[in-house]
């Protein structure tokens, strides 16, 4: 039993899903489902980040489109299209991703710090990278900082509130 714990503390599991082209991936701690896509209700003078909300199982949930939070593209609304719907100190916010891919299991010694230029430059989306075992072709899997979305969320709504003033 005691080995099972070890294990179990060298480990981190992950879901990943694909935004855009690339892969990402959050700690299924702060995951608490994977949903099909749905069309959100808009949500009127709300910051341009938040789609709009959905009603999943009677809760009313915010939905953030994860490419435009990162600084890319809206994620296309094809059947792939899926929304996490992730929790964070209490908030309940669901994820608009192009695709939920699957669920690693990795060492935690596999984790490796984003590259120190990109933190630098003020690059703090990904809290780490993760090269995948024998994936010297496959790209790596960068695993974000949810916390970092959600202040995206935030700072775009300031400056909405700037603009209109």
């Amino acid at each position: 039993m005691r080995d099972a714990a070890a294990t179990s503390e060298t480990r981190i599991i992950l879901g990943t899903f694909r935004v855009g082209r690339s892969m990402f991936a959050l700690d299924v701690n702060q995951l608490r489902e994977v949903v099909r896509w749905q069309p959100s209700t808009p949500l009127p003078k709300a910051p341009r980040l938040i789609e709009g909300v959905i009603e999943l199982r009677g809760a009313v949930i915010p939905v953030v489109d994860l490419g435009r939070a990162l600084g890319g593209e809206s994620v296309a609304q094809e059947a792939s299209a899926r929304i996490a719907i992730v929790e964070v100190d209490g908030l309940v916010v669901g994820l608009a991703v192009d695709a939920a891919l699957e669920v690693l299991s990795v060492d935690v010694a596999a984790l490796q710090d984003p590259p120190a230029l990109a933190t630098h430059a003020g690059y703090d989306a990904t809290r780490a990278v993760v090269r995948r075992e024998g994936s010297a072709d496959r790209a790596p899997v960068l695993v974000l900082s949810l916390e970092h979305v959600l202040e995206s969320v935030y700072r775009s709504a300031l400056s909405g509130r700037e603009d209109a003033a």
